[in-house]
Order: structure tokens, then sequence, then C-alpha cells
């Protein structure tokens, strides 16, 4: 089988393609959720805050003073993001949230497996265990087909 034909069976099991159908989702849910946060969530933050902007909390690492991220970055200094780190954090709060609420609901949507259909039942005359189409009781030797 040559190395082609063994990847293409590979790919287009099921699987795999759930798979990449799920990264390429959770790829743009991934912008959605940065946005939210970046867009509407940390301006909130930064208005409950006294107008606090977490993009540009940054300890300089050279021992200058900047204003801005951008003025320090512009100067190349080292910085030390925690205000963006704060922001992703947040973010993955949200993703892990999201994803867990959904996960939460596709379990309540999972099928129980229907019950085994039975391969025993119970001897009338002397309760023992037989097999499901059994016409003699091997235990007792009743004849089981008379009984029902």
């Amino acid at each position: 089988m040559s190395i082609l034909k063994e990847f293409k069976e590979f790919a287009m099991k099921g699987n795999v393609v759930d798979l990449a159908t799920g990264v390429i989702i959770g790829g743009a849910f991934g912008k959605i959720v940065t946005s939210l946060v970046n867009d509407i969530i940390m301006p909130l933050i930064s208005l409950a805050t006294g107008k606090l902007d977490f993009s540009n909390l940054f300890i300089s690492l050279d021992g200058s003073h900047y204003a801005t991220f951008e003025e320090a970055k512009n100067a190349g200094a080292a910085t030390l993001n925690y205000g963006a780190f704060i922001t992703n954090i947040i973010d993955f709060l949200i993703i892990a949230f999201s994803i867990f609420i959904i996960i939460k609901q596709l379990n309540r949507f999972k099928r129980e497996p229907a019950p085994a259909t039975p391969t025993t039942k119970s001897c009338p005359f002397c309760q023992s265990l037989i097999h499901i189409e059994a016409k003699r009781c091997p235990n007792c030797t009743s004849d089981i087909s008379a009984a029902n």
C-alpha cells in the first residue's frame, strides 16, 4: 500500500475530519472571544476601575519610565506586560467556561444505551438461572416448556 493511499485513508477517517472541523471552529470561536474580551469586557472593567487601561499595565525592565507600552516598545525596552497577561487570563476563562457549558449540554443529550436483551431466565421450579431458550432445566430437569 502506498504512503499516499495510506495517508488518504487516515485523513478521511471520521475522527480526523471531526477534529479538523473542531480546530477550525475553535479558532474562529477564539477570535470572537478575544474580541469580546478586548473590545467589550476590558473597556467595561477599565471604566469600573477608573479608566485603567490594561494594555498599558507593564513594568519596564530597563529601569526607565515610559508613559505607554507603545512608547516603551518604540524605545526597544524589554517589558513585563502583566496587563496583557490579565487580559489573556480573562480570555481563557471565558473560553473554558463556554466549552464547559457546551460539553455539559452535549452530555445531557447523550442517549443512554438500550438495555441488553436478556440471555438467561429463572427456572420456575428451582429458581436457577438457565439459558433463555432452554426447554428443560439442567439443574432440576423440569420441563420448562410445560410451565409456560
